[in-house]
């Protein structure tokens, strides 16, 4: 059986309390019970748990992280990223997923209510703000990674998606593309806007506004970019390039291209934007926006270990840029 803080309290002839402040220096024990309560705690062997300290001491060292999901492409390198920091802090990760809706948000609320974690790290899921707005101001520190254009109470960690955008836009006028097909992510999203305004905003001021017949509401998917491509062809649509907001759907772009014999870069060349590790083994390799997941993640987690080990929340959203990756599906080498 395992040796538990009443054995040690009952061979010391004190009690739970009385051990219990001898392990986490609270409270006034006299020198000599102390001193006889470590050397029973030696003979005896006995571990404390981690948990139970930290709870004495009115810390976990548990963070928490909330996301909608774990299937979406990019979601395990913002993970991996916050992670890397959560255990180099010595922390633990207490992870909850939307998978099961309103019955997964009752599960993480009730965690919250036991106090299991001392803060929380948050990829929004869809209709959640309000609720985590209400756990920060009720005093849980919170931080948001990829907020999404929400501009929420309280702290963020996100990129730069219009301007990501508007370098995808650059790339593609410097290579003489006229006609770009623009498939969108979910409209609802902000990073959708900012995209969608980032890339349009660069074509306008080169005397080329964007055809709206060329703009394609999709969902983030490969098949909502295999689709988008398929129906412009077959309306005889013309177009030279695609700029796709995620590195799915313009995998799903270059597949219907290729299974139309349309060459990539010659005849369209096509941008993602993620720049995921997929990005470089499609065919031909994927352009793509490098959007700085894994730092983000890292970024996120660093910001709330300080802020429990006592450096004040940021008041301004932390912003940490895109970068751009040409590979053959732009530059045809």
């Amino acid at each position: 059986m395992p040796i538990t803080i009443a054995d040690v309290a009952s061979r010391a002839g004190v009690s739970k309390t009385t051990v219990s402040r001898v392990l986490n220096g609270k409270g006034e024990v006299d020198q000599g019970t102390a001193d006889r309560v470590r050397a029973v705690i030696s003979d005896l062997g006995y571990v404390p748990s981690a948990r139970a300290v930290g709870l004495a001491r009115g810390r976990t060292r548990v963070v928490g992280m909330l996301v909608p999901a774990l299937t979406w492409p990019w979601m395990g390198e913002v993970l991996q990223g916050a992670v890397d920091v959560v255990e180099d802090e010595g922390y633990a990760l207490l992870l909850f997923t939307c998978n099961r809706g309103d019955q997964s948000m009752r599960r993480f609320t009730s965690q919250v209510s036991a106090k299991s974690f001392d803060g929380l790290l948050v990829v929004e899921p869809e209709g959640t703000l309000d609720h985590i707005t209400a756990l920060h101001e009720q005093g849980l520190p919170v931080i948001l990674i990829d907020d999404r254009v929400h501009r929420p109470r309280f702290p963020s960690v996100r990129t730069t998606n219009h301007a990501g955008a508007r370098a995808a836009a650059a790339h593609l006028l410097e290579l003489g593309r006229r006609r770009p097909l623009v498939i969108t992510g979910v409209p609802q999203f902000g990073c959708t806007e900012e995209r969608s305004a980032g890339f349009a905003e660069c074509y306008a001021e080169a005397g080329l506004p964007i055809d709206p017949d060329l703009v394609v509401d999709g969902d983030f998917t490969f098949e909502c970019g295999r689709t988008a491509v398929q129906r412009l062809l077959a309306a005889g649509v013309p177009f030279d390039a695609v700029f796709a907001h995620n590195d799915l759907s313009a995998a799903g772009a270059l597949q219907a291209l290729m299974d139309a014999g349309r060459r990539v870069p010659a005849d369209v060349a096509v941008v993602g934007f993620d720049d995921l590790p997929l990005a470089g083994h499609t065919h031909p390799p994927l352009s793509s926006v490098r959007q700085p997941l894994r730092e983000m993640g890292e970024a996120a987690a660093r910001t709330l270990i300080s802020h429990l080990d006592g450096t004040p929340l940021p008041d301004s959203p932390i912003v940490i840029p895109t970068g751009f990756t040409v590979r053959a599906s732009t530059s045809g080498t």
